[in-house]
């Protein structure tokens, strides 16, 4: 279930109640007249299942409450209300399979941002990348991999793409692009001090590495997985079931290819960084590709979802339209 505080401005508050009344799934509605100070109007109150959540906000930012109020939505992680299941009962569809398509652009908004704490975990990721590279250790390949921040930005495309937000297209895009070019930057000056005090060698790079070759062994296996992590991540987010990106995140080799690529430049190792490149790229059109198909696909499936609930509401005994004014 999800909790909604509306500010409503006084003269559209019985438009908003009516809309929730209306809306299937929406229960515990509460209309508070004139407790909103910033700005002025009324709270309204009530809870509404996952499942119609996104019906729901998009006719109150048709109302306009958007810009003359306000729209809060909060998850509720108990809930103890017979009126509340028989609310999910009603509303079509599985809360799990709901998606909320401003929750998503809002959250991805936030994880797709150029900023300086996003550019210091996805240097920090690429530096112990390089670290596992060089000592062809798994287990810092993966920890990086962990730490690498770099799928908010990738999802932020993919919303984007089937959204149409161009905007946060381009923020998106420059978050990975320079987020990565400073990584790796600096992952390079890294490897040349780790170079310079004994701790990194061309040898160590170039040496048989069973545990991390495959980082710049770009193949048909590598885009494979990269689109089977890149639909996951976006069903996780979508579902609001964020543990599930962790496995997303230690499955596919974008930070670790970025790391390899910058260290194998600074010993002039060409074939290995333009092997680690292609396998970086591969990698970011794989989860590209998976996760705008997913979002495509769970859009389309809504859409048949709630054409197929109102058919079977309109041939209900007694179902009457109603007009705007009802």
């Amino acid at each position: 279930m999800l909790h909604l505080r509306l500010i409503t401005p006084a003269d559209r508050t019985e438009d908003v109640v009516r809309l929730i009344e209306k809306t299937v799934g929406t229960t515990h509605l509460v209309v508070l007249p004139g407790a909103a100070r910033n700005p002025a109007g009324d709270v309204v109150l009530c809870d509404v299942a996952r499942e119609a959540g996104d019906e729901l906000l998009g006719g109150l930012q048709e109302l306009g409450l958007d810009r003359t109020g306000s729209i809060a939505v909060e998850n509720i992680d108990l809930s103890l209300s017979r009126r509340a299941d028989e609310a999910e009962a009603e509303a079509p569809g599985e809360g799990a399979d709901a998606v909320l398509w401003e929750h998503l652009a809002e959250a991805t908004h936030e994880e797709s941002t150029l900023s300086v704490t996003y550019v210091a975990f996805i240097t920090l990721a690429t530096m112990i990348a390089a670290c596992g590279v060089v000592l062809d250790n798994a287990i810092l390949i993966v920890g990086a991999m962990a730490v690498g921040p770099e799928f908010g930005p990738l999802a932020g495309i993919c919303t984007a793409i089937v959204q149409r937000a161009p905007r946060l297209a381009l923020r998106s895009l420059v978050a990975l692009l320079a987020g990565f070019a400073a990584a790796m930057a600096v992952t390079a000056g890294f490897s040349l001090f780790m170079d310079a005090v004994g701790l990194f060698s061309k040898g160590q790079l170039e040496a048989d590495r069973p545990n991390t070759g495959f980082i710049y062994a770009p193949d048909w296996f590598s885009f494979v997985v990269a689109v089977l992590a890149g639909a996951a991540g976006m069903l996780s987010l979508t579902s609001a079931k964020s543990g599930a990106l962790v496995g997303v995140a230690i499955s596919v080799t974008t930070v670790p290819a970025a790391a390899n690529a910058a260290v194998a430049l600074i010993y002039s190792d060409t074939n290995q960084a333009g092997r680690s490149t292609e396998q970086l790229l591969l990698n970011l059109l794989g989860i590209v590709l998976a996760g705008t198909l997913t979002l495509t696909a769970q859009k389309v499936f809504w859409r048949l979802q709630r054409r197929r609930q109102r058919g079977q509401e309109q041939q209900q005994p007694g179902h009457q339209q109603q007009g705007p004014g009802a």
